[in-house]
């Protein structure tokens, strides 16, 4: 199981000291924020994870410094985050297909539905290692049954896609059901790191 820090506005100290704990993986959700940190503990040389809502304009700056993004939800944007370059130098951006599992079409995530053939699209690109799906649990309802319907979902791709067998999901308040069903990837906050400092 891979555990990231998700460490969105918390500066580079404390992410010094995670790394001298034993993390490796840190997640970020802003792409300047991470772009810097990334280069300011390049001596590290942690994962880096990008965990959020990917811009189409900001595609191809965050595969310069993410080897892991969790939110690819669109075949367009998959197209960006192609690189022939990366295929030939062995060097590939991992990927994992964000899922929806509200009825809000605004919430990020392709449709469940639409999860397979996405997966199918994204495995035909160079430069691309598709990992798995990915999903965050409704703001209602029960966590588990959410993580379980995701399960299924990523049965579906694996059934497509062999080797996509990874399932990132489960923040601080919802890993242990995460886990439950069978979660490969957690994305924790606040659970590691505190209360985040005043947005800057």
């Amino acid at each position: 199981m891979t555990l990231i820090a998700v460490t969105k506005f918390h500066d580079g100290a404390l992410l010094r000291e995670l790394a001298a704990l034993g993390v490796t993986d840190f997640g970020e959700s802003r792409h300047q924020e991470a772009r810097a940190k990334a280069r300011d503990l390049a001596d590290l040389a942690p994962t880096w994870h990008f965990v959020g809502q990917l811009q189409s304009k900001k595609a191809r700056q965050v595969a310069e410094y993410a080897r892991v993004i969790h939110s690819v939800d669109r075949a367009s944007l998959a197209d960006l985050l192609a690189s022939d370059e990366r295929e030939s130098t062995g060097t590939p951006v991992e990927v994992f297909v964000q899922v929806n599992l509200t009825p809000d079409p605004e919430r990020g995530g392709v449709r469940p539905q639409d999860a397979v053939a996405l997966a199918e699209h994204i495995e035909r690109l160079p430069g691309l290692d598709l990992r798995g799906v990915m999903a965050v649990a409704p703001n209602d309802g029960e966590p588990r049954a959410a993580f379980a319907r995701l399960r299924s979902i990523s049965e579906a791709v694996r059934s497509s896609v062999p080797r996509a067998s990874a399932i990132s999901a489960g923040m601080s308040n919802d890993f242990a059901e995460a886990i439950a069903e069978g979660a490969t990837h957690l994305r924790i906050g606040s659970a590691i790191t505190g209360i985040r400092p005043l947005r800057r």
